[in-house]
């Protein structure tokens, strides 16, 4: 069995922003879509990785903080990998990149984990560029022999983030998570693709600022090359050991970090007819409390337009049921609606559902911190000790 301790493994550990290495992200024509979640997620956020450019052809000429309906983040849109890689100035008015990158971050996150034929090009044609590789995907590039006979030669890495341990190396649930004493918070939602990760990671942030210790647990490939420092890929570990694998990345936050409050990434959503990640994280984590992360304009399912979104209010119910923990919270995914609909919404929501709503992206991050602090008041005693809640 893996000690608690192992870090999140086939990535460089997140180093300080000075030598933090470059990547380029590859994006092609689902930058600011769902499927490029990963690529959006890294544009928002990354302590692993300096993030240099992104590669999407139908938004070349962007800055990618605007593209995302954000600030400017002085990260230019390209075209090609050729631009990415041409001299430039990072950031400035020509949207050029100031010096080659250190890797490729293959951005896309569809629903079938696989690359397609324009990808595969791509990623080849980074390898051949002397670029490291960072991959999400189901399909393992060190498993691929033209991918990884290309790397060998041009002596690069590829990162294939979401492979699993070895079967023998995995841990089954042991109740290891009953040691962990501080407040477990998980991110759910009413759909996948809807911006749970994006508010773990500000939520996160938020706390600490205000002087609460927080980590986060991420569940995910984006998480983890954002630079989450415990955690696993959920979706690509095998069914009978997936709880023993994410109660390992909590415990192991608990042991390295003895944090106030541990924050873990939801995946799916608990109602979802296809994704079964959500019980795994409550089953593994047995949060004290869940936020719970909603589009209120989402008519179906992201991946499944057949299948109506669920009304918050159930999914509300299912959570507190299933899990045995309690809803402190509601965030709202802003898409297709106006910073006036937002507000409108979230009073409805605290009409309805009786917990605070906010909009972690549009909304002051100090109501993400007061949702905790309510439910929890304890962690705002002075220089607050890890108390056992529930």
């Amino acid at each position: 069995m893996r000690p608690f301790t192992t870090p999140v493994p086939d990535l460089p550990a997140p180093a300080r922003p000075a030598v933090r290495p470059t990547a380029v992200v590859y994006c092609e024509g689902n930058f600011a879509k769902i499927d490029g979640k990963t690529a959006n997620g890294l544009v928002r956020s990354s302590e692993r990785y300096r993030i240099v450019a992104v590669i999407d052809s139908t938004l070349a000429g962007h800055d990618a903080g605007v593209a995302l309906g954000g600030a400017h983040v002085g990260i230019p849109v390209v075209a090609t990998l050729a631009a990415a890689l041409a001299p430039g100035v990072d950031g400035a008015s020509d949207l050029g990149v100031s010096a080659p990158p250190d890797a490729l971050i293959f951005g896309l996150a569809p629903l079938s984990g696989l690359m397609s034929a324009s990808d595969r090009k791509a990623v080849l044609g980074a390898v051949t560029a002397g670029l490291d590789i960072v991959s999400g995907l189901h399909e393992f590039l060190n498993d691929d022999l033209e991918i990884a006979a290309a790397a060998a030669i041009s002596h690069v890495t590829l990162h294939d983030v979401r492979r699993p341990h070895a079967t023998k190396d995995l841990r089954m649930f042991d109740g290891a998570i009953d040691t962990v004493e501080c407040v477990r918070i998980a991110v759910l939602g009413t759909d996948g693709a809807i911006g749970k990760r994006t508010t773990s990671t500000l939520l996160t942030k938020a706390l600490n600022d205000a002087g609460i210790h927080a980590v986060m647990v991420g569940t995910g490939q984006t998480g983890l090359m954002q630079g989450a420092k415990y955690g696993v890929a959920l979706d690509a570990i095998p069914a009978q050991f997936g709880v023993g694998e994410l109660e390992g990345a909590v415990v192991a936050a608990w042991e390295g970090e003895h944090p106030d409050v541990i924050v873990i990434e939801g995946q799916g959503a608990l109602s979802h007819p296809a994704y079964l990640s959500s019980t795994v994280v409550l089953r593994a984590a047995r949060p004290q409390a869940v936020i719970m992360q909603h589009a209120p304009a989402r008519t179906v399912l992201s991946d499944y337009p057949d299948v109506p979104m669920p009304v918050a209010a159930t999914e509300v119910a299912l959570i507190e049921a299933f899990g045995k923990t309690r809803v402190i919270g509601l965030t709202i995914n802003h898409e297709r609606m106006t910073p006036a609909e937002v507000d409108a919404a979230a009073l409805l929501y605290e009409a309805e559902l009786g917990v605070p709503t906010t909009d972690a992206l549009w909304r002051d991050p100090k109501e993400l911190v007061a949702m905790v602090t309510d439910a929890f008041p304890a962690l705002l005693a002075p220089f607050a000790q890890p108390t056992q809640v529930g």
